[in-house]
């Protein structure tokens, strides 16, 4: 049973993928707590709470009051599962997706994986949507050549505990981001590749780029800047910002407001190209250049919040093949989870005010 939000705000919470939006840069300038200070509302990141139930409303969207903007399996699960959100609105920015094989693969092009082993994680978590892209990946890839995943071998990647020590064929699991060391998201994929235990898998952004150019490993196939939108489609494009739909409904004004600083830092984006790499470079823990490289050179033309037509079909696409593979509890209306109306006023008031 859903509990009824409480009547007045006191606290709005907010959350966020670390990955380049115009989300995380009002975060990052600390524009939503300066929106909300004078009426006397505390503004929380879930990422500074200790709080495992609050925590796993990144996921579930359980929290009263809350935004978010990330990836979109997520999301659309919760939704799936009975969540009463609206999506607000909608980021598009294209990034590395590539279909990768080492060499001595002999794997030249999709046609070439009919009968191989490819890799597709397998991490057990509450949305495994690291599992849900590939699969995506995969199967529109195959598709282009009338193939299907029938045609090739899924091999399950699950999390390794402990990396096998004094192995001269893998890499260090871990690796250096902007002086912090964390567990790669692609060690998996890296070890089962280098041992010869699958023959492709899928990698994505910044991290699926450093792999890619780690192991000296070929693009079969290039998803992330492919000619038809619809096939770049995944976890992280396109992006929806949500919020609770008891937010919406009672204190349309808060929701506004909010949505009015994160389109405002996609305007300051736009317009200030160096800074705003600088600043999602701080974001996602990625140097500049490799910004660059798995987001190309207009990057900060990308962060723009809208709601276009074009966009909610991305989102719709998606959302559809997640509930074709019996990701998603209850099927829904694309179009009955848009509320364009918050953005609606907050670019009305962009007219009035120019």
């Amino acid at each position: 049973m859903t509990l009824a939000a409480p009547a007045n705000i006191d606290t709005l919470w907010y959350t966020r993928c670390s990955v380049p939006t115009p989300f995380g840069l009002a975060a990052q300038f600390a524009w939503f707590e300066q929106e909300f200070a004078p009426d006397g509302i505390i503004v929380k990141a879930l990422r500074e709470s200790a709080d495992p139930d609050e925590q796993a409303s990144h996921f579930t969207h359980s929290l009263h009051h809350s935004f978010r903007q990330g990836g979109s399996v997520p999301p659309i699960w919760a939704r799936g599962k009975g969540g009463r959100t609206k999506v607000i609105g909608i980021t598009w920015t294209d990034e590395y997706q590539a279909i990768i094989a080492l060499p001595q693969s002999g794997i030249r092009s999709v046609r070439d994986l009919r009968g191989r082993r490819v890799g597709i994680p397998h991490h057990g978590s509450l949305v495994d949507h690291n599992r849900i892209s590939a699969l995506r990946a995969f199967t529109v890839a195959l598709e282009t050549e009338g193939l299907g995943l029938g045609d090739v071998e899924l091999k399950d990647l699950a999390d390794e505990a402990v990396p096998l020590a004094n192995d001269p064929r893998a890499p260090d699991a871990t690796v250096t981001f902007a002086g912090r060391r964390r567990r790669h998201s692609y060690t998996n994929e890296v070890y089962a590749l280098v041992r010869g235990e699958v023959d492709a898998v899928y990698v994505k952004d910044v991290r699926g780029a450093e792999v890619t150019q780690l192991l000296g490993a070929g693009i079969i196939f290039d998803l992330g800047f492919h000619p038809d939108p619809y096939i770049r489609v995944s976890n992280c494009t396109p992006r929806p910002l949500t919020v609770n739909e008891d937010t919406i409904e009672n204190h349309p004004e808060i929701v506004t407001r909010f949505l009015r600083n994160v389109v405002k830092a996609g305007e300051w984006a736009a317009l200030h190209p160096d800074d705003a790499t600088a600043l999602v470079a701080r974001e996602t823990g990625w140097s500049e250049r490799w910004l660059r490289r798995a987001y190309g050179e207009q990057l900060h033309r990308s962060l723009s919040v809208e709601l276009s037509d074009d966009s909610i079909k991305g989102l719709g696409v998606f959302k559809d093949y997640i509930a074709s593979i019996g990701a998603l509890d209850q099927d829904f209306d694309i179009n009955d989870w848009i509320d364009p109306r918050p953005l609606a006023e907050v670019q009305a008031r962009i007219r009035t005010a120019a």
